[in-house]
């Protein structure tokens, strides 16, 4: 593995063939989908709809524009610049690549302790595992996953069958529910500020920490990067979110038309009983595969991507890519072990993930007015005027919501 940290850097400057090209870009989208599909991402969804019922299809709607808005900034301007994330902030600001990478890998550490503990209980759901063994489970198929040279076929190929999987089962469980949508879509215009703790979280589950820099640093290794590729990396963003868009509408739907027949939702797992209520028996042996299938993916995600925050700036972990993932997965597997993870965990993480996003986004918009980053490129006006209105939204609404995440942590 010492010669790994070499072939990713070359391969920036290798343009692979047409046909593994698309592979990539349908990679790096499923690989950005299925990091923000946690276990957190099924949580959050089951507990605002449980909380907010019609009226969190607005949120929903608010997060996606948001959200894409910041992954076509984040996308283009590290495909343009050909540089990862920690290295463009380090241009922007010397040491601020350190700080983004300190926080990302922190946050990724944190969210991957939460997806460990929701494959656990998947395998607990489904066979009736203990959940530490299921811990033990999660480290052996991560190092078995990661034990391969060719790191980035592996993810590519295990973020679209997981990917694949989700959508079909729980596009099955929402039509069980037989949710109103006709109120859903109502609920669109339902706007008011106590949304806004949800749409803080959501934004953070969803691209926020080092979801939104995943597909484009799987970009970056792959080599497909340039002004030449920005019309894939486009659609590569745009067809990531709509997954993790659609997957979301999926499971509102479905936990709504449980909450409206006013079924209670169990605050350790609000979900669990979401597919319970809605087909029985099967839904609940549905979850638990969903559940094992989505945090496998975003264990596999967030290891990926944080230590590929890390692998530029720390020589050892670049030399050791592989073994240093492998670490981080054995790391959260023990903490889960130790600690578990409740359900409040998953939405607490979302939501601070969502008070990184100003910082991250705000340096790639100064870098894409940087020619020494950038070169020529220019930066669409459009996408730039919509990113700072992100990063003053979720800035002023990460702080107006701080509260209310201290409350969700000590409550």
């Amino acid at each position: 593995m010492a010669n790994e940290t070499k072939n990713v850097e070359t391969q920036a400057t290798q343009t692979p063939p047409q046909k593994s090209k698309l592979k990539v870009l349908m990679g790096a989208a499923f690989l950005m989908a299925t990091s923000a599909i946690g276990p957190g991402f099924i949580t959050q969804t089951a507990k605002f709809t449980e909380q907010y019922q019609a009226a969190f299809a607005c949120v929903i709607v608010i997060a996606t524009i948001l959200s894409l808005v910041a992954q076509l900034n984040v996308w283009r301007i590290i495909a343009v610049s050909k540089q990862r994330g920690q290295d463009i902030a380090n241009k922007v600001l010397p040491g601020l690549g350190y700080v983004i990478a300190a926080l990302v890998a922190l946050g990724g550490l944190a969210f991957n302790i939460g997806n460990v503990g929701g494959a656990a209980l998947g395998l607990n759901v489904v066979f009736g595992l203990d959940i530490r063994i299921g811990a033990a489970v999660i480290a052996v198929l991560g190092i078995i996953i990661f034990s391969f040279k060719n790191i980035g076929d592996v993810v590519d190929n295990v973020s679209q069958v997981t990917g694949a999987i989700m959508l079909i089962l729980i596009g099955y469980v929402a039509i069980s529910s037989r949710p109103p949508v006709v109120d859903a879509i109502k609920g669109i215009a339902d706007l008011n500020i106590s949304l806004v703790l949800a749409i803080v979280t959501l934004v953070g589950g969803t691209v926020g920490g080092y979801i939104t820099f995943s597909g484009g640093h799987r970009l970056v290794d792959a080599g497909i990067t340039g002004e030449e590729n920005l019309k894939e990396v486009n659609n590569s963003a745009i067809l990531g979110m709509g997954v993790a868009t659609v997957v979301r509408i999926f499971l509102f739907l479905a936990a709504l038309g449980v909450v409206v027949m006013g079924v209670a939702l169990d605050p350790t797992n609000p979900a669990a009983t979401v597919f319970e209520t809605a087909a029985g028996q099967i839904g609940l042996s549905i979850f638990g595969v969903i559940l094992f299938s989505e945090s496998l993916n975003s264990v596999v995600g967030a290891a990926y991507t944080s230590i590929s925050f890390l692998k530029t700036l720390i020589k050892p972990i670049g030399k050791n890519e592989n073994w240093a993932i492998i670490g981080m997965i054995i790391i959260s597997a023990v903490i889960c072990a130790l600690v578990g993870s409740p359900a409040k965990v998953m939405v607490v993480v979302g939501a601070l993930n969502g008070l990184i996003l100003p910082v991250t986004l705000g340096t790639m918009l100064v870098a894409s007015k940087r020619k020494d980053i950038v070169g020529d490129y220019k930066h669409a006006k459009w996408l730039f005027v919509a990113g700072i209105i992100v990063v003053v939204a979720t800035g002023a609404m990460g702080i107006y919501s701080l509260r209310n995440i201290v409350a969700l942590w000590t409550g």
